[in-house]
């Protein structure tokens, strides 16, 4: 599964390395230090080359707009806690979630070298982009890595009224054996039924949401994008239920609460801020990564071989089609939509940077 030009009618096609570049010099102009505005665009860039649309290139003036504001901090103090050697949190200071998600799993990893497996907590960062991002780099260590993420109440909870609870996303990604045919495993998912990025877009181009899909305010279900406001939970009470657990995993245990706040009289309990779980397993620990890694090889194989549903265009396992359509993208482009490089251009233009080369 892979992109080509001609399957992306009236999108720019910008190869990786100048996106990045270009998104690195937009952030770096509204505020970002060169290695700061440089990681931050690396994840948006993973992002677009996996086809997550919602967190990719799009998020630059989100970004710009969050650093103008100042509810992102461009010159954060990031300050790590720790009293035993397999945990720590990372108190972020309200940096941008790609800066200080990155390096909590550089953190988790380099202590899950010493005791097999590590924890790292993420107070108070702002908006911690694609979360597989981060599980991913753990992963391209040889480690398998997991997180979990609580922001800002936007979505329904069973048996309430109106929003509640967050999407708040968990990834997993499983590394694979060195030179394996198999990409590595990474789940990436919401709690919500749809993500919110999705309701945006639909709202853009006027198309039906799915049945039990949204609501409105109040949190009447609706498939209207005009007046769906939130999304729903996944598999409602498990959904929901879920977005709470990782409220009580993240926020609750780093000592920065978001729910509770979110939901009193206080006005500062509605200021933005998400917080994360970062957590490193080293297979060394369990009996050593080369079986570990060989196995994972030979129940993704086995996977593949099961007979397909007759409906069914093949088996996939979770990432194996994000990560072909980061190959394709990769050779040829990632291609921009055209409201995202309008954005864009105006953004470059306003702060005097120059627009990348476009694919041919």
């Amino acid at each position: 599964m892979t992109d080509t030009p001609t399957s992306q009618p009236g999108k720019v096609l910008v190869p990786a390395d100048a996106l990045r570049d270009f998104s690195a010099a937009l952030l770096e102009k509204g505020g970002l230090s060169a290695e700061h505005a440089r990681t931050t665009a690396d994840v948006f860039v993973w992002a677009a080359l996996r086809g997550v649309e919602s967190h990719g290139i799009a998020r630059v003036p989100a970004y710009l707009d969050l650093l103008a504001k100042g509810v992102a901090n461009a010159d954060p103090a990031l300050e790590l806690e720790s009293t035993t050697p397999a945990a720590a949190v990372l108190d972020a200071d309200r940096a941008p979630g790609p800066v200080a998600l990155s390096a909590a799993a550089e953190e988790a990893v380099r202590r899950a070298r010493t005791t097999g497996i590590a924890a790292v907590g993420v107070r108070r960062t702002v908006h911690t982009g694609a979360i597989g991002y981060y599980v991913s780099k753990i992963a391209a260590q040889g480690l398998v890595g997991l997180g979990f993420v609580a922001g800002m109440p936007n979505m329904g909870y069973t048996g309430v009224k109106g929003a509640a609870v967050a999407t708040s996303p968990l990834a997993v990604a499983v590394p694979t054996a060195e030179g394996s045919e198999h990409a590595p495993l990474l789940l990436d998912m919401a709690t919500a039924t749809i993500a919110l990025g999705k309701i945006r877009q639909a709202k853009t181009t006027g198309t039906p949401l799915p049945e039990g899909a949204a609501a409105t305010e109040d949190g009447t279900p609706t498939t209207d994008p005009a007046r769906a406001v939130m999304p729903l939970p996944l598999g409602g009470a498990k959904g929901s239920g879920m977005s709470l657990a990782f409220e009580l995993l993240t926020s609750v245990l780093v000592g920065a609460p978001i729910f509770a706040a979110f939901h009193s009289d206080d006005p500062a309990g509605r200021a933005h801020r998400q917080n994360a779980l970062l957590i490193a397993l080293d297979p060394a620990a369990f009996g050593g990564a080369e079986a570990f890694a060989a196995s994972v090889d030979t129940t993704l194989t086995t996977l593949k071989g099961l007979p397909p549903a007759d409906d069914a265009a093949g088996v996939y396992y979770p990432g194996e089609r994000s990560a072909a359509v980061a190959e394709g993208r990769t050779a040829q482009g990632i291609p921009v939509a055209p409201k995202v490089w309008r954005d864009l251009t105006e953004r470059a233009e306003g702060l005097g940077v120059a627009l990348p080369e476009t694919a041919a």
